[in-house]
C-alpha cells in the first residue's frame, strides 16, 4: 500500500498506535473494538466461513472490562451480526455489549486514500447508542463531508455484498462484450471509452481482462448467491455473473496454451510487467 509504511511509522512515533498480542490489555476500556478477520469461501459449498468471526467475539467478549461496542468490519453474510450478538451475550451476560456492522469498501492499492476520503461510510446497528458510538468514530472524516448511510446491521451487511457484486458485473458485462468486439469487428477499448463517459455508467471496472479475481470479489460473489439460495430469493444475475466469469477464465487460459503451440508442458511461466493491485481495476490474484 503506498503511503503505508511512513503512515503507521508516524502514528507509532507520536504513540496514536500501538501493537499489542495481548487481547485483555488491547480491549481494556475501548469504546468499540472492530473484528477485521478473514471470511474465507468455505470448501465444499463456497459459502463464507465464518468461524474467525465467531472466535473473535468469544475472545473479544471474555475480555471487555465494561460496555462496549463489537463491531464487524469483515465481509460477513445477512444475519452474522445477529449470531455475533448471540455469543457475546452467551459469553458475557453481565456487560452490556452492542453489535454493529461498519463495511469497508477499500480498494487494494489505494485503500489509504479511500480511507480519509471514501465515497461513504455506512454504520449498521439496531442500537441507537452503538450507531452513535460508530458514529462518533468517524467524526473526522464527516468534517471532510464523507456521506455517512446510519442503517439497520442486517442492510449494512448486504450492502457490502451487492457492491461488490455489482463491480463483478461490471467487469463480467464489458468481457462479455469484448467478445462480440472479436466477432463483429470493434474495439472494445473504444466502446468502453464511450459508455464510461456517460456519468450513469462511469469508466470504473470497464477493462477487457482475463475476468474479476482477487481476494474479494470471487468469495464474495459466490457468497452472495448461497446466502440468496438459502433464503429462497436467489439472485440469478449474480450467479450468471459467476458462471460467465468461471468461462472467461477458461477461454483465456486456452488461448494462452494455443500461442504456445498446443501446449505448456515444461514451458517456464514468465509474467510481463509488476503483479500488482492496481487502483482501478480488479486484482489479479484467483485470475
Amino acid at each position: 500500500e503506498p503511503g503505508l509504511d511512513a503512515l503507521v511509522a508516524d502514528n507509532v512515533r507520536q504513540e496514536r498506535l500501538a501493537f499489542t498480542t495481548n487481547l485483555a490489555e488491547a480491549v481494556a476500556g475501548a469504546d468499540a473494538v472492530f473484528i477485521a478477520v478473514g471470511t474465507p469461501s468455505r470448501r465444499g459449498d463456497g459459502f463464507a466461513d465464518l468461524s474467525y468471526v465467531y472466535q473473535a467475539a468469544r475472545d473479544i467478549a471474555g475480555a471487555v472490562t465494561g460496555p462496549t461496542v463489537v463491531v464487524t468490519k469483515s465481509t460477513v453474510p445477512v444475519g452474522t451480526g445477529d449470531e455475533v450478538e448471540r455469543i457475546v451475550r452467551e459469553t458475557r451476560p453481565g456487560i452490556a455489549i452492542a453489535v454493529a456492522s461498519n463495511p469497508e469498501f477499500l480498494r487494494e492499492g489505494a485503500a489509504i486514500a479511500d480511507f480519509k476520503r471514501p465515497d461513504r461510510i455506512v454504520i449498521g446497528a439496531d442500537d441507537p447508542p452503538a450507531a452513535a458510538v460508530v458514529s462518533e468514530l468517524y467524526r473526522p472524516l464527516y468534517l471532510n463531508h464523507a456521506p455517512i448511510l446510519v442503517t439497520s446491521r442486517r442492510t449494512a451487511e448486504l450492502t457490502k455484498y451487492a457492491a461488490n457484486a455489482f463491480l463483478a458485473t461490471k467487469i463480467t458485462f464489458i468481457n462479455e462484450i469484448a467478445d462480440l468486439c472479436e466477432q463483429v469487428g470493434a474495439d472494445v477499448q473504444e466502446v468502453a471509452r464511450g459508455i464510461g463517459l456517460d456519468n450513469r455508467i462511469g469508466r470504473k471496472f470497464l477493462h477487457a481482462g482475463p475476468g474479476y479475481g482477487g481476494s474479494c470479489f470471487p468469495k464474495d460473489t459466490l457468497a452472495l448467491v448461497k446466502t440468496a439460495q438459502d433464503a429462497g430469493s436467489p439472485v440469478r444475475l449474480v450467479e450468471t455473473v459467476v458462471a460467465v466469469n468461471d468461462q472467461r477464465k477458461r477461454a483465456m487460459a486456452r488461448k494462452v496454451v494455443a500461442a504456445c503451440g498446443g501446449s505448456v508442458r515444461g514451458r517456464r511461466r514468465r509474467g510481463v510487467g509488476p503483479v500488482l493491485f492496481r487502483a482501478i481495476d480488479s486484482p489479479t490474484h484467483e485470475n
